[in-house]
């Protein structure tokens, strides 16, 4: 089927297109066409955007779950039910986040999402991001730490035993066999993210050195920076190869360290992330993550300790704090949570953006970032009531 999306304002990587209608055929954008020049007759289907923006959908590399159900459940249904209010926020493809556990749980929830069929109503599921279990106790933070270890490549060729589909794995740098395990997933094209560590700047290095790419959650678990010692922060924030993680809910971050990042890496290496867990959605009560107890108030996610779990961020908020509070242009916050997320990932030549060739994964949304529509494929997967 050939589909015109039309009157709207087109969110491209580099600026809004006015005027401008989008081609699509067999699934893929196949061009961006002047309405001044437009014969409607050649399409088998119009869509009138109504001079909403037309953005790329967004995506999600790093999410627990959301409306009462986590990726570690390990079933079709919570799946099904993440993938729902994933698409009503405008995410569109997403990478199940499988938490520090036991083997047996870590091994159950990649082998769950493997064999998951993607639906055509619901945001796709497109790989595994493994958050653990190689951290460091010292900034372990809602990571159980009765299931933390030191990295070990006999564990990571037994989850790979099971699935193509890692797309990331989060490690501390600085431990016993991190450096080995970082060089191992990099052979095999895995990007890797230091999360939940207490490396020094020099140990970021050389983790950084050895192939990681990737900062999680920029400032959350990681040592303190010091005007001494930078480290992990001071590293993620100064070397160019590093794209940052940011949880913009304006309760994970000060608006200043929001700013300071947006400064040293710039727009094109910020990925916006959710970090959501099974509250996103509901109402404040106690929850749970990785078997430990949530208490969540006023949408704020904590443990009995005090630390932070986790958020109920979804990214079209996300999209809209850093519009509204930093005053980041629509396309380039867009991109923080769109194109930077497939090049950190490496899906970046399939999804991502509005260009031709790529798949038509779509969202029609207002100044406000409220989604009315969203399309998978080119074809209407979810709209607004």
């Amino acid at each position: 089927m050939t589909t015109l999306i039309k009157n709207v304002r087109i969110i491209t990587p580099y600026d809004i297109l006015d005027g401008y209608a989008v081609s699509i055929k067999r699934g893929k954008i196949d061009g961006l066409i002047k309405e001044s020049q437009l014969e409607e007759k050649d399409y088998e289907r119009v869509i009138d955007g109504e001079g909403n923006f037309l953005s790329p959908g967004f995506i999600d590399i790093h999410n627990h779950g959301n409306s009462g159900f986590d990726i570690m459940d390990s079933s079709e249904k919570a799946l099904d039910k993440i993938g729902a209010y994933h698409i009503s926020n405008g995410v569109t493809s997403y990478l199940g986040t499988v938490i520090t556990s036991a083997k047996e749980d870590i091994l159950k929830a990649v082998d769950n999402i493997n064999k998951y069929e993607n639906k055509k109503d619901k945001s796709q599921l497109i790989g595994v991001h493994l958050e653990g279990p190689f951290f460091n106790v010292a900034k372990k933070g809602a990571q159980p730490e009765v299931h933390i270890k030191e990295p070990n490549i006999q564990v990571l060729e037994e989850i790979m035993e099971l699935t193509d589909k890692i797309r990331m794995v989060s490690l501390a740098p600085e431990l016993e066999g991190a450096l080995g395990a970082i060089r191992y997933l990099r052979e095999k094209n895995i990007p890797v993210s230091m999360a939940h560590s207490y490396a020094s700047y020099e140990e970021t290095m050389k983790g950084i050195e050895a192939g990681i790419t990737i900062a999680t959650h920029l400032y959350n678990g990681m040592r303190e920076f010091n005007h001494r010692e930078p480290g992990i922060i001071g590293a993620s924030l100064t070397d160019d190869r590093v794209y940052c993680e940011v949880i913009y809910d304006r309760f994970h971050l000060h608006d200043a360290a929001v700013k300071m990042a947006l400064r040293m890496k710039g727009y094109d290496r910020i990925i916006l992330v959710s970090d959501a867990m099974r509250a996103a959605g509901l109402e404040d009560g106690e929850y749970d993550l990785g078997g430990q107890r949530v208490y969540v108030q006023d949408g704020k996610p904590k443990l009995e300790s005090g630390s932070i779990a986790g958020s109920t961020l979804d990214l079209k908020e996300a999209v809209y704090n850093m519009v509204t509070y930093m005053q980041v242009p629509i396309n380039e916050a867009v991109k923080m949570a769109s194109l930077n997320p497939a090049k950190a990932i490496k899906v970046d030549e399939e999804i991502g953006s509005i260009e031709i060739g790529k798949k038509a994964d779509l969202i029609l949304f207002d100044r406000d970032i409220n989604i009315n529509k969203v399309f998978l494929g080119g074809q209407l997967a979810w709209k607004k009531n």
